[in-house]
């Protein structure tokens, strides 16, 4: 597929709920996973004393042609489909994978007692940096999704000052840009506004049941729009004044990636129901980052079928092998 070659899927896939949709969907897992099968569980030490959880698939000979490291999204894992179907078709293609769980994502609740914040860059650009070592003297490229598309951004303008020598790319699906936007288009969709308040009202409860002295999410769990829940959850963290400071701290929109350090590429989707386009219209790019707006995809998306490779994922190998990204 050419660099410049628009994703173009089948006509029924063009819906942007049917994309993102599937994008999540297991039946995209089914059938036999080698990455899985050589996966092995790490877990890192990283600042402060946090510790991270990943797992990371070697190829089994010699002759690896890189590593991946993966990003998830907001309340999703490492084991998300999106996350499981991209590692599989690299490992395929001779790359080895590291996966990695932010904090509170995944089984990983009993780590730590801190809860997660998505500004929380220090820790998992840490983990990033010890997963990059794992490929020995190889190169290693950083890719994540949504959420984890913007800690991939960030962590990119972050090596501009604190290389992470062995990284020679950083790919962003759909990643939030500008998060006050994003939760307002969340809010507006009442199946992703359910989506991620099913999965967030679980996780905080989950939180809560490891560590009772410290956390009571019960009058907050209550609350019907992420918005509102961000807000009760910020106002009583003692962290942030309000929630456009912690809004800001992971804003990537204007200059911001002007000084990323590595090349960098991001894929999005004009029908993204939970990343207005507007907002990559915002942002300016370094001399080698390159952003790619295609008119269908939704979030995550970019299928051309059920069980098939994604844009995306063709589009790293290009990427991956290209002498441009070395």
């Amino acid at each position: 597929m050419g660099a410049e070659m628009s994703f173009l899927p089948p006509v029924h896939l063009r819906g942007a709920y049917t994309q993102t949709v599937l994008s999540s969907s297991r039946l995209r897992t089914l059938g036999a996973n080698p990455m899985l099968a050589a996966s092995r569980e790490v877990l890192l030490d990283t600042e402060g004393g946090v510790r991270l959880q990943g797992f990371y698939s070697p190829q089994p000979y010699k002759g690896s042609k890189g590593l991946a490291i993966l990003l998830h999204g907001w309340e999703g894992s490492a084991a998300s489909t999106y996350i499981l179907h991209t590692g599989k078709f690299l490992y395929a293609h001779g790359y080895e994978v590291f996966r990695l769980n932010f904090r509170d994502h995944g089984n990983t609740h009993h780590l730590n007692e801190g809860v997660f914040y998505c500004t929380l860059l220090d820790e998992v650009f840490s983990a990033v940096k010890q997963a990059a070592d794992l490929s020995g003297n190889g190169d290693a490229y950083l890719a994540g999704f949504s959420l984890g598309g913007n800690f991939a951004l960030r962590i990119a303008c972050r090596c501009a000052s604190e290389p992470i020598e062995r990284i020679r790319h950083v790919m962003a699906v759909s990643p939030v840009v500008d998060p006050e936007n994003a939760t307002s288009a969340i809010d507006e969709s009442p199946l992703l506004r359910r989506y991620f308040l099913k999965k967030w009202r679980r996780s905080l409860r989950r939180k809560q049941a490891l560590f009772p002295g410290l956390y009571d999410f019960a009058p907050v769990l209550r609350l019907t729009s992420v918005r509102s829940l961000t807000d009760a959850l910020i106002r009583h963290s003692g962290v942030y004044r309000d929630t456009g400071e912690y809004f800001r701290g992971y804003t990537v929109t204007g200059s911001f990636l002007e000084k990323a350090g590595v090349p960098l590429t991001i894929i999005a989707a004009q029908d993204d129901p939970a990343i207005p386009v507007e907002d990559f219209r915002r942002i300016r790019l370094a001399p080698h980052g390159k952003l790619v707006i295609h008119t269908w995809g939704g979030h995550n998306g970019f299928l051309y079928g059920l069980r098939a490779s994604t844009w995306y994922q063709r589009k790293m190998l290009e990427l991956f092998r290209s002498d441009d990204s070395s």
